[in-house]
């Protein structure tokens, strides 16, 4: 569909504010820049929006979350060409609706699209030739749609250094597997060969690959830094042109980001500046200097021995626990369980825990509140002090 040399342009073009108008025409002109919306997405096609909606949900002006009103913008264009709409990612929230703090879900309703927390429809195992996974679970609407918008947020992170387009797509399998997936790949090369193994699946369906970075976050990314003002709309058909790009922005090497290594090595992407043509503003004059990335950068987990530390993510998993009280024999979390560790024994429903890849499936579609999300004393404790820690960081968001 996309013909190869147009894969390594990038537009780079301004939106200081998050109003729709600003918004509509700042991706009219990036869709311009990149050959015109109907020549990216044939209409009337079943599109999937993959947001970044890092859980636990947050409000947009947090800067965690792909802003919906930079969604909302997205899907009218795609609507104006007869687009079918799917928006989702898959999020673990202790709230009914993690999509109502985020204001997605009042967004979803006002433009009559799908919003799917990916949870609902269960995953779907695959087998890969990667470099680190030879099987995972992905969401069975990569299977559905026909193409993927790729609609990113522009971050720092204290792992991986930055968060862009190639790392949105770690959304399309399970919350639980995305923790052991922390816990097998502790060392940061391969953790972001991992995440590039996923981007090689889905790589064919991504159509167009769009960045807010309206107002971006800064420090400890991807949800404990601050929200700063940046002011640009990234677009492109190679994920890993607009990550070179979009790290240059904020003043940091591509050559620092091993996604953007990695998926270069592979032939994946064009990730070396010189050779990505940036349309739109001048990358040089719109660099933020002073951008403050990440100053943890793994140094607190490269202190804790191996041992130790996958003994702390052992501790973080939350296992469900069926309240056979509550529960109805409904059956609906054991045809949802991609694992098969739910079952009916003595006409009671029981979880084999041995098998629990820690996806909480069965919990999001469990109607009748019959599945408890238990976790060991010493995970709730961890998860209480940071949240303690989190509620004491009170500094106000740096302004534009």
């Amino acid at each position: 569909m996309h013909k190869a040399r147009d894969k390594a342009k990038v537009a780079l073009v301004k939106a200081e504010t998050y109003q729709f108008q600003t918004l509509w025409e700042g991706l009219a002109r990036t869709f311009d820049y990149l050959g015109g919306l109907p020549s990216l997405i044939p209409s009337n096609s079943k599109v999937l929006l993959k947001i970044n909606h890092l859980s636990p949900p947050s409000p947009p002006e947090r800067a965690i979350v792909t802003h919906p009103e930079f969604t909302r913008a997205v899907i009218a264009h795609l609507q104006k060409i007869g687009c079918e709409i799917i928006v989702a990612d898959d999020i673990f929230s202790r709230l009914k609706n993690g999509f109502q703090l985020s204001k997605y879900q009042p967004m979803a309703e006002e433009m009559n699209v799908r919003l799917v927390n990916l949870k609902e429809l269960g995953f779907k195992k695959i087998t890969l030739p990667g470099k680190r996974l030879r099987e995972t679970f992905i969401t069975p609407l990569f299977f559905e749609c026909d193409y993927i918008v790729n609609l990113a947020k522009l971050k720092t992170h204290s792992l991986t250094t930055f968060t862009g387009a190639i790392k949105n797509f770690y959304g399309l399998i399970p919350y639980g597997l995305r923790l052991d997936y922390h816990r097998q790949f502790r060392q940061i090369p391969e953790f972001c060969e991992m995440l590039v193994d996923i981007y090689e699946v889905v790589k064919d369906k991504v159509c167009l690959n769009l960045m807010d970075a309206v107002v971006g976050q800064e420090g400890e990314g991807p949800s404990n830094g601050l929200p700063r003002f940046v002011g640009y709309i990234l677009g492109s058909l190679d994920a890993v042109a607009l990550d070179a790009v979009a790290s240059s922005l904020i003043n940091l090497s591509p050559g620092k980001v091993l996604t953007t290594l990695e998926a270069q090595s592979r032939d994946l992407g064009v990730g070396e500046l010189d050779k990505i043509t940036v349309v739109g503003e001048n990358l040089q004059e719109a660099q933020l200097i002073d951008f403050k990335h990440s100053s943890a950068v793994n140094l607190v987990q490269k202190r804790i021995p191996n041992a130790i530390y996958i003994f702390i993510q052992n501790q973080l998993y939350l296992t469900p626990q069926i309240l056979t009280d509550k529960c109805t024999i409904c059956r609906e979390c054991i045809q949802v369980c991609p694992q098969q560790t739910i079952h009916l024994v003595e006409k009671k429903v029981k979880v084999d825990a041995s098998g629990c890849i820690h996806c909480l499936c069965c919990h999001e579609v469990c109607r009748f509140h019959a599945i408890k999300l238990k976790q060991k004393p010493i995970g709730w404790l961890f998860r209480q002090i940071s949240s303690r820690l989190k509620s004491r960081k009170k500094k106000k968001p740096r302004a534009n």
